[in-house]
């Protein structure tokens, strides 16, 4: 971590009290900082903590629920199987704020209207959270995070208010459409999640559940009310937005895969009756991939704690059958047969892609994952179009 600039953390601190002067109290002032969106992969969702000032003292403590350990023991393999452990940390406001200010990530703080009694509950929990014994908790990305875990924090200060008032409003969002949103600026990102969260991501969210995401908390609590007043008493920006904003919404148009999917699986039918080689290396690639990004979705589903990879339909387009089509598409490559085995798998793999489409037409809200079919099942079908016909004798002279 860089060094903080010392003149623009007393900068903050005098700007921090001069706003909290008018809410002097014997009790502790209790905020919310929400944190926008960094450049690195864990940064692409935002953050959030909750900020308690000491009314004698003045001083700013952020209780920030994000810190995880990288070098403890199995740390790589409890992350795979998603036994991830992560901590609650107290520390200087300014401290905290030094490196969202380095980063150039946007803060601002919403002061919460909590009655003395509700303030002095909420800081004594979260001090006794943080003591070293408490401090840990088991992550899960979606249900139990540092945004949630602010949330719940509310929540309970004030009597279960917050989750009743967020829980019966749905803005349609889910948890994928959140994940790819935010992950966008890094394709890889977004699309490890788009092929790798199963059902269970498709769900319409209610208000509560939304607020996963930090910036969503800090929406859903403007909206709030508790014993007849807004719940946000006031909101100021700490820090400003220096790097690439918040990905916005907006719908993904079906046209450009089912296009893509079209033109190349015109492309691999026409080909491969003319010049099959090509296609067997382009099928080597394809099957490749595809066969391990399936292998990977299993162990998700099979070995994992990752429930939101459980019962990936897309396993039905990804398949690891396509494995087994590789020593063919090699053979093909040398000039050679297939063999026995590229014929009958074939349309296997056009086949289970083409279930894909009847577990949607059935139950459409299952899994949202019809922009993979466009794209995926021409593309199978064009294989075996165009590589359907090497296994006959005279395959044995192609490319001669």
């Amino acid at each position: 971590m860089a060094r903080p600039d010392r003149r623009g953390v007393a900068a903050l601190l005098a700007f921090l009290l001069l706003l909290l002067a008018p809410f002097a109290s014997a009790a502790p002032r209790i905020g919310v900082a929400t944190m926008q969106p960094g450049e690195i992969f864990w940064e692409r969702f935002g953050h959030d903590a909750l900020v308690v000032v000491d009314p004698a003292t003045g001083a700013a403590t952020s209780y920030n629920f994000g810190f995880f350990d990288p070098s403890e023991p199995g740390f790589v393999g409890n992350f795979v199987r998603g036994m991830m452990r992560y901590r609650l940390a107290a520390l200087p406001l300014e401290v905290d704020m030094s490196t969202y200010r380095d980063e150039g990530r946007g803060v601002s703080i919403q002061w919460l209207r909590l009655s003395d009694a509700q303030a002095d509950a909420l800081a004594n929990a979260l001090a006794e959270n943080a003591r070293p014994e408490n401090a840990v908790y088991s992550y899960d990305y979606f249900r139990d995070n540092c945004s949630t875990r602010v949330r719940d924090a509310i929540d309970r200060a004030v009597g279960g208010e917050l989750r009743r008032q967020l829980s019966g409003r749905s803005h349609g969002s889910t948890y994928r459409s959140e994940a790819v949103r935010l992950a966008s600026p890094a394709a890889w990102m977004w699309l490890g999640f788009d092929v790798g969260l199963g059902p269970a991501a498709d769900r319409p969210l209610s208000l509560w559940e939304e607020a996963f995401v930090p910036m969503r908390l800090a929406a859903a609590l403007r909206e709030v009310q508790v014993d007849g007043h807004p719940l946000v008493g006031a909101e100021v920006p700490l820090l400003p937005h220096r790097i690439a904003p918040e990905p916005a919404e907006g719908p993904r148009a079906m046209w450009p895969w089912l296009s893509a999917g079209l033109l190349l699986a015109l492309g691999l039918a026409l080909l491969g009756q003319r010049r099959p080689r090509p296609v067997a290396a382009f099928a080597l690639v394809f099957w490749s991939v595809g066969g391990l990004l399936g292998l990977l979705m299993l162990y998700l589903w099979l070995g994992t704690a990752h429930e939101f990879g459980w019962a990936n339909r897309n396993l039905l387009l990804f398949d690891p059958l396509a494995l087994l089509g590789l020593v063919g598409a090699a053979r093909i490559l040398r000039g050679r047969a297939p063999g026995p085995l590229m014929p009958r798998l074939l349309p296997v793999l056009a086949a289970l892609a083409l279930i894909a489409v009847f577990a949607l037409w059935l139950d459409f809200a299952a899994q949202d994952n019809a922009r993979w079919i466009a794209l995926m099942l021409p593309i199978h079908v064009g294989l075996w179009a165009g590589l359907r016909g090497t296994h006959r004798p005279a395959a044995a002279s192609i490319g001669a």
